[in-house]
């Protein structure tokens, strides 16, 4: 049989040398001219007002846990979780807090994220927080690594690289974040086990605080507990987490999340007079949750909490949240999104961003903002990638390392290759995948590859992927009646075939095509100059929503190639 597939190599690499199309090496494909475009109606039929209002989520897609901080001098930056991706959480700035460009990754090298290689996908960097010292101008991030510890790293400079991790033995539990005094003195937030370790039911946390020297990168004395069960710890609340403590107008506020990632998210405050407590809560708890609401209601946002507050230059205060968009009041693809709103303040002295039956807005105005379409990342917009640099752009992400064992762009300049490697997607290793997430419910994301398989092992193609056990696979292979296309659905069961069509053509370039209406998936390709052809529609979009999945992350649209 894999005589039959090495002949069928040898007559299309003779065709690829006669038309001067990109030759792939024995083993590779060859990936040119990626192209993503979303078309939600939502943004069709919510036309924005003016040059001072701009769309929610100000981060579409998988942009989950955001924190965000300020130097007070008009520069904002804010990080996500990437859990077992690489590189690790992307950095974000504006200079307005609606316009925001990634500007890098804070962990883009492997000795910044340890013991990834075996994680699951929802595993790995939880919930950083950013934040910055003016007592020593530095920045901050601390995070979790599951599989690793609680750590920061710290730079000057936050366009350019972060240094190497500082783990922190003493603080135990996850989603620990920093708080610099005006006195100089630091503190370390988090959350961890019930008193003693003792739970009392599921989900029973509490917030803890430990003092921390900026001038040793040490924890010093004894860690406390601010926080037992959360607001109103008579109702057994579960999972509080996330904290964030401020500082403003001579009280210390302490923010956290409650309820859970899903629809009984909710972010709570409490207030004290020390860094160390005792802490009140707000007897109006929560102040943003939108999980009492009709779920009925038109494009409901759903699961919000885990929040951060920014004040500006110009002194009023803005929170970014998570929050959720689910398809038709059904399931969501997209992940935990990046929102942001403005802050309000009761009269007794505490903020909130939603009170009672108030929703969290399909749209903001911020009036000292000036929207900039230059390379837009919200509405409807298109993204193309040629492959032309020698870098992976920021949007693109590979699985536990960096994986550049199996890919370059240099190769074949203007291509990217992917060697078939032995890894599988359903692996807990470092696979042949770039991918970048889905941003749109509807969208259209076409590919050119150039893929001659050398055996029947080789496969290479698009992929829609969620976590090791759901997934979409639409791939290039070859048996001993030539080439073929397959579309595969993989699942806690296993993998299923629900296409194999033989390629008629013997052209090596295709281009392989996934539509999506939010609710269903469809493939297709073609050959240059030839009609689409239909490989599967009407597939279950649900097969990688988080209600079907489970799991931390959205859903991502990618490139890959096995051997296995």
């Amino acid at each position: 049989m894999k005589k039959h597939c090495v002949s069928l190599l040898a007559l299309v690499m003779c065709m690829i040398s006669c038309t001067q199309v990109p030759t792939p090496q024995t083993g590779t494909a060859l990936f040119d001219h990626f192209v993503y475009s979303g078309n939600d109606s939502i943004y069709a039929n919510h036309p924005l007002a003016d040059e001072h209002t701009f769309y929610n989520p100000i981060l579409p897609g998988w942009y989950s846990d955001p924190s965000v901080c300020t130097n007070g001098k008009g520069d904002y930056f804010l990080v996500t979780s990437t859990f077992s991706y690489y590189p690790g959480v992307p950095i974000f700035h504006s200079r307005d807090l609606m316009n925001w460009k990634q500007v890098g990754h804070v962990l883009d090298r492997p000795s910044q994220l340890r013991n990834l290689h075996f994680q699951h996908v929802s595993g790995g960097i939880f919930a950083p927080a950013i934040e910055y010292n003016p007592h020593n101008e530095t920045y901050y991030m601390v995070t979790t690594n599951v599989g690793w510890g609680n750590f920061f790293v710290t730079t000057k400079d936050p366009f350019g690289p972060w240094s190497e991790p500082v783990r922190l033995p003493t603080v135990g539990g996850i989603d620990p974040s920093f708080f610099f005094d005006d006195d100089g003195r630091a503190y370390i937030v988090n959350n961890d086990d019930a008193p003693d370790g003792k739970a009392e039911y599921d989900g029973h946390r509490t917030i803890r605080i430990q003092e921390f020297d900026p001038a040793t990168n040490q924890t010093i004395g004894e860690r406390h507990i601010l926080v037992n069960k959360g607001a109103r710890p008579e109702d057994n609340p579960i999972w509080i987490e996330g904290p964030h403590m401020y500082k403003i107008n001579g009280y210390y506020y302490l923010m956290s999340a409650e309820g859970g990632t899903g629809g009984w998210h909710s972010e709570v405050i409490f207030r004290g007079e020390s860094p160390m407590g005792p802490f009140t809560p707000w007897e109006h708890n929560p102040i943003l949750t939108q999980r009492h609401l009709d779920h009925r209601r038109p494009n409901p946002i759903t699961c919000a909490g885990h929040a951060d507050l920014v004040q500006t230059l110009e002194g009023d205060w803005w929170a970014v949240f998570l929050a959720c968009r689910p398809i038709n009041n059904h399931f969501e693809n997209l992940g935990r999104e990046t929102f942001i709103m403005p802050v309000q303040w009761s009269p007794d002295g505490f903020p909130y961003m939603t009170q009672g039956d108030d929703l969290v807005p399909l749209t903001v105005r911020r009036e000292q903002a000036f929207r900039t379409d230059d390379g837009a990342s919200t509405g409807n917009f298109v993204h193309t990638d040629e492959f032309a640099d020698t870098l992976l752009a920021y949007e693109w992400h590979t699985l536990r390392g960096p994986g550049k064992e199996h890919y370059s762009l240099t190769e074949v300049p203007g291509a990217l290759t992917l060697r078939c490697a032995p890894v599988a997607l359903t692996d807990r290793g470092t696979p042949a995948f770039v991918g970048r997430r889905m941003q749109h419910h509807a969208f259209e994301s076409s590919v050119d590859i150039y893929f001659a398989p050398a055996d029947t092992l080789e496969r290479a193609g698009l992929v829609l992927f969620k976590d090791e056990t759901h997934q979409y696979l639409f791939l290039v292979g070859a048996d001993a009646q030539g080439r073929y296309l397959t579309l595969q659905k993989v699942g806690r069961q296993g993998t299923e075939t629900l296409a194999k069509q033989p390629l008629a053509t013997t052209a090596t370039k295709l281009t392989l095509r996934v539509e999506s209406d939010g609710e269903h998936y469809a493939f297709s390709y073609r050959a240059k100059g030839k009609q689409w052809n239909s490989v599967g529609e009407q597939l279950d979009a649900a097969h990688l929503s988080t209600a079907r999945a489970g799991g931390f992350t959205g859903s991502l649209i990618g490139l890959y190639a096995t051997n296995k």
